[in-house]
């Protein structure tokens, strides 16, 4: 369903690249010697960094390398963010260690990488295929679906031979891409179903919410019950295009738009809004599936649905069904990530899930997260705490991101949750135990790889 709207007010798109790689570069120091000229091994020891801290290192380091820099990933395992650099750059290494970074030298170069993602989009723009570059195998990972077969799949074949040993491999997956809006519950705009983002306040200052932008072609009028009087109205949205996001407003400027996410009875807080780091763990909830879990695999991705090509999507590993459309991604200790895209497979059989930066999307309709704070990917150098301070399992700051500040969360119509625990259409719980009555998830709002028991936190916990 293309669906591209001029916005009506007119904001910048910001350029996403691999861990915000636009970001304003900053001095760091050289690494420390002692009296013999040796280098300190307390100051080249990588630090343990939270996922948000190591996308927040990430993003100085991008800029502080230059060509040097070839991506960056979070090593979950370790706790740490590994940098990659260009074999042959000695100093720059060094630099990047006495940041605190793991360092591996690479062959591809960011700026082959990216010639080599312009290449496909030039040549290999087929419905059904996307690419992404993965720092952890300094390629371009290339996935076909189900239906890139026989002159379409050799085009992609010989698209990516051309552009050389070692830039980028082949993934063929089971499922076929789609954007995730279908009819039921959850949100309801004619006969589409999706779920509810994240709450934000637009630039006048009245309660809205961001989805997908896909999901608005169903109509501008959206209700938090099928069939039911409309509660919100479509402001501004994009798809196809340089993203996927819709800012719907509220129609009664009275509503109350908390910054969390109900994840079926238990209540996580968005403290703010945060950039995405391959390797990071990421929740994901949905009107149809409820909570699932996974890994982000890739950074400004480009999708080619049968509906257009979308740009500068987080590639995961997360699960997703139709009806999940638009929902929230989010971290444990309660960064808002991404708004749910599209994707193959679903909650049985995996897949791959595509999703919307939420910090772009803020960025180009203006508007800040819960009741105030940053616009967009404000971001402010330094390590330091976020939003309400909150600490994910007792140990770093929960910074992240760019430092954005205030959170989101998920709030339908007037005052139900709304992506978490939506109506399923036709009356009957959805997928993970949603109430069909009052908005309240039930206790089983699990699916998948989901979690959400109580713990440390947020309480969330990965089942992988």
């Amino acid at each position: 369903m293309s669906h591209k709207r001029i916005p009506k007010r007119k904001a910048a798109m910001a350029v996403g690249g691999v861990v915000a790689l636009g970001a304003a570069a900053i001095l760091l120091p050289s690494a420390n010697a002692s009296q013999d000229g040796a280098p300190d091994d307390a100051a080249a020891a990588p630090r343990t960094l939270k996922a948000g801290d190591a996308s927040d290192l990430a993003t100085r380091l991008a800029g502080m390398l230059g060509d040097a820099y070839a991506g960056a990933y979070y090593d979950g395992d370790g706790k740490r963010l590994v940098v990659n650099v260009v074999r042959g750059e000695g100093d720059m290494a060094l630099r990047a260690r006495s940041a605190g970074a793991a360092v591996r030298e690479v062959d591809n170069s960011m700026a082959e990488l990216e010639s080599g993602a312009r290449t496909l989009a030039s040549q290999a723009t087929i419905p059904g295929t996307s690419w992404a570059v993965d720092p952890r195998t300094n390629k371009i990972l290339v996935t076909a679906d189900s239906t890139v077969t026989g002159n379409k799949w050799d085009r992609l074949e010989s698209t990516v031979q051309s552009l050389g040993s070692g830039m980028a491999t082949i993934k063929k997956s089971a499922g076929t891409f789609r954007t995730f809006a279908s009819g039921g519950d959850a949100i309801f705009a004619g006969g589409a179903r999706c779920s509810l983002g994240f709450n934000v306040t637009a630039a006048d200052g009245t309660p809205a919410f961001l989805t997908a932008g896909h999901c608005a072609a169903a109509g501008d009028e959206w209700s938090d019950q099928q069939g039911g009087q409309p509660i919100a109205t479509v402001d501004q949205a994009l798809f196809p295009g340089a993203g996927d996001f819709a800012l719907v407003t509220y129609n009664d400027p009275a509503t109350e738009a908390p910054s969390e996410v109900n994840v079926g009875g238990q209540i996580v807080p968005v403290v703010q809004a945060a950039e995405a780091a391959v390797g990071q763990q990421v929740f994901r909830m949905g009107s149809t599936t409820g909570l699932a879990d996974g890994q982000v695999l890739g950074l400004n991705a480009t999708v080619n649905y049968p509906e257009g090509t979308v740009t500068g999507l987080i590639q995961t590993d997360v699960c997703a069904e139709p009806g999940d459309s638009g929902g929230s991604m989010f971290t444990q200790d309660g960064l808002a990530i991404g708004l749910t895209s599209g994707g193959s497979g679903d909650c049985t059989s995996g897949g791959e899930t595509f999703f919307q930066p939420v910090t772009t999307a803020l960025e180009a309709v203006g508007a800040t997260l819960g009741a105030g704070g940053d616009a967009g990917a404000g971001a402010q150098a330094g390590d330091q705490d976020a939003g309400a301070g909150d600490q994910a399992g007792g140990e770093q700051d929960a910074g992240a991101g760019a430092g954005e500040d205030a959170g989101a969360g998920e709030d339908a119509g007037a005052g139900d949750d709304a992506g978490a625990a939506e109506d399923a259409g036709d009356g009957e719980d959805a997928g993970a135990g949603q109430d069909a009555g009052d908005g309240q998830a039930g206790e089983g709002a699990h699916h998948g790889r989901g979690a959400g028991r109580q713990g440390h936190g947020s309480g969330l916990t990965s089942t992988r």
